[in-house]
């Protein structure tokens, strides 16, 4: 009972955070506006949306997407050596709890976002491993995130993918 009860207390204090979390960004005009854009984006949730407007403050900071996604850490790095040539990963320097906050999205957007879904069908023809397709989807929704909050401009599936329906 004791258990149950300080479970039921958590999910107040964590309903009470993420109300607290929307009326912050309902009551900011520049936040409110970000929140609309990037609620356009198939697999970007309220959760997301969040990390995103608390970690990436002024996305003009930022002089490219490439130079977004190495922030974030979701750069390809090549691991070789002399002769040796290893596989390509993703660079592990950076923010790793904001890497791993774009992981479920990734996922949704493999099943929803044409674009994504696009890239994870020629992936999956040439052999990739299942985990290089998220990390290919992660970046690449970092890459959509970019081009959407830059352009201030709603995403359109045909604007990223070309010959893909929306």
């Amino acid at each position: 009972e004791h258990i149950n009860d300080h479970v039921e207390e958590l999910t107040k204090q964590m309903d009470a955070t993420k109300k607290r979390i929307r009326e912050l960004i309902d009551d900011d005009p520049d936040m409110r506006k970000r929140r609309n854009l990037l609620q356009t984006i198939p697999g970007i949730g309220e959760a997301t949306i969040a990390v995103i407007l608390a970690e990436f403050g002024d996305i003009t900071r930022f002089t490219s997407a490439k130079a977004l996604a190495a922030w974030v850490g979701l750069a390809p790095r090549l691991v070789q050596s002399g002769k040796y040539r290893g596989r390509t990963m993703i660079c592990r320097t950076s923010r790793g709890k904001l890497r791993k906050a774009f992981y479920m999205p990734a996922l949704v957007a493999i099943r929803y976002n044409a674009p994504i879904m696009q890239m994870h069908e020629r992936l999956l023809a040439a052999h990739k491993p299942k985990k290089a397709i998220v990390a290919a989807a992660m970046r690449k929704l970092v890459h959509i995130i970019y081009g959407v909050l830059k352009s201030g401009t709603p995403f359109e599936a045909k604007k990223a993918a070309p010959g893909v329906a929306n």
